[in-house]
């Protein structure tokens, strides 16, 4: 019974592997869908027309140098335990923003500089990543970082859905918070066409739509909502979007305007 059991394993590992292996693997391996993963941290740059800045861990400086505006750097492994990271201005000693992530095996983090009041702001989320060891769905989170549009909803819909008759995918995105909430894991939808639009909270007003877009299948999308005029932004709602995507290499976040 035993042997057999060890057997069964084996043979879902060995699908699971041909099935990452199909899709790209990449960052999506089976130590991440089984929690056995080292704990990895990513970084974005999310500040609109922000200046360029430098990436710090445990106050030494990583490669993350002299980054502009929608770098999004590949995941990298970390030890466990409290990580401080740091944001500077490139080439100087002057912070604008900081935090600390608690680091676990099996969990994904995200540290995004975002545009505050008047300065830069850095927000964490810890993505336990519960994904299915066969599953091929995309995984989804929203974010808000748009200090002139507070609260919004995230409509990922067919692209002729009407909103009337449906509720969000992603409901009461507060400014500055991310839904699922970090400590959850993201949300699952399969991969295909889609229509982006994002409303004031709680109505039906549209204040971003995507027109048409293709979420692939295995895709891992952090949806941000960001000043369209950055820092100054003083008109209500007017935003636009920054699709991070999962990746073992730096990479520059897709942004969306509304159409």
């Amino acid at each position: 019974m035993i042997q057999l059991k060890r057997k069964i394993i084996l043979g879902v590992a060995l699908a699971a592997t041909a099935v990452l292996a199909a899709c790209g693997g990449g960052d999506d391996g089976i130590d991440d869908r089984i929690g056995l993963s080292e704990p990895s941290v990513r970084v974005i740059h999310a500040v609109t027309a922000g200046p360029n800045l430098d990436v710090l861990q445990n106050g030494a400086k990583t490669s993350l140098l002299n980054i502009p505006y929608k770098t999004v750097s590949g995941y990298f492994n970390v030890e466990e335990g409290n990580q401080l990271f740091a944001f500077n201005l490139a080439g100087t000693s002057t912070q604008v923003g900081a935090t600390t992530v608690n680091t676990h095996t099996g969990h994904k983090y995200t540290v995004v500089a975002l545009l505050g009041t008047s300065v830069v702001d850095v927000l964490q989320i810890d993505d336990p990543y519960g994904k299915g060891l066969l599953s091929d769905s995309a995984r989804i989170r929203g974010l808000n970082a748009s200090i002139n549009a507070q609260n919004v909803d995230m409509y990922l819909t067919t692209p002729a859905a009407d909103l009337n008759a449906i509720a969000p995918t992603i409901g009461a995105v507060a400014y500055k918070s991310a839904v699922p909430a970090s400590g959850q894991d993201s949300i699952y939808v399969d991969g295909g066409t889609y229509r982006l639009r994002i409303t004031v909270a709680g109505t039906k007003t549209v204040i971003f739509d995507s027109g048409t877009l293709t979420v692939n299948k295995n895709a891992d999308w952090l949806i941000t909502t960001i000043p369209a005029d950055g820092f100054g932004a003083v008109v209500p709602n007017r935003i636009k979007v920054l699709v991070a995507q999962s990746s073992t290499s730096s990479a520059t976040a897709q942004e969306l305007v509304s159409q």
